[in-house]
């Protein structure tokens, strides 16, 4: 079984590096492969980190799990014509299409979405009906071959649930005990419905200044 995660400039890192971790396990056997329209260096959204693709877009054209992560700046992918046609022709062979967080936009926008249940990062969840899908307050949300992942840490439970489905949940079990997922955050501040105004407020301002300043 062969999995591919885009990488793009931009790309935020835990939403490609989280389900690794969980889908590189080696009993699973997948092979995995980071994919980009060009081979090398993928900088991360605020350029802190790179991220190493050794394959390009045409050298995996049928990957069995496509995984599209997400970033601070969706234009990276929206805005990419190569990447969203790439996308669309690996959905049509794919087992699985997945996403973590604001990829979902670059599945909708590959027209993957249309009709169908989805999720991604609370900030974004609005921007999915442009693009004819439904919106879903979710951690993960399946939708026959497609699985949507919140934002950022929920990719993780998204690779998780996929190692279930594909290889049981005895699988799933040992691979969370071996990367020792448990947890336990020190705030209970994980979603907008459970942050305190002031916070959930915060998160909103920031976002819309990150958004007005991205490159364009």
């Amino acid at each position: 079984m062969q999995l591919a995660i885009l990488l793009y400039d931009g790309v935020t890192a835990l939403d490609a590096i989280g389900p690794y971790e969980v889908l590189q396990a080696p009993g699973l056997g997948i092979d995995v492969r980071f994919v980009a329209r060009e081979k090398g260096m993928k900088r991360t959204d605020f350029g802190r980190l790179g991220l190493q693709a050794d394959y390009t877009l045409d050298e995996v054209p049928r990957p069995d799990i496509l995984l599209v992560p997400g970033t601070a700046f969706p234009q990276a992918v929206m805005g990419d014509p190569v990447v969203l046609e790439w996308i669309a022709q690996v959905h049509q062979t794919s087992k699985w299409t997945t996403s973590v967080c604001t990829g979902a936009l670059g599945l909708g926008a590959a027209g993957v979405l249309k009709g169908l249940r989805a999720s991604t990062h609370w900030l974004a969840h609005e921007a999915l009906t442009q693009f004819g899908a439904i919106p879903t307050k979710e951690r993960v949300v399946r939708d026959g071959k497609v699985m949507t992942a919140a934002g950022v840490s929920s990719g993780i439970d998204m690779a998780l649930t996929l190692v279930a489905e594909e290889f049981g949940s005895d699988a799933a079990q040992l691979t969370q005990l071996l990367i020792e997922y448990d947890p336990h955050p020190p705030f209970d501040a994980g979603s907008p419905d459970k942050a305190p105004p002031l916070i959930v407020n915060t998160a909103r301002e920031a976002f819309r200044k990150l958004n007005n300043n991205a490159p364009r």
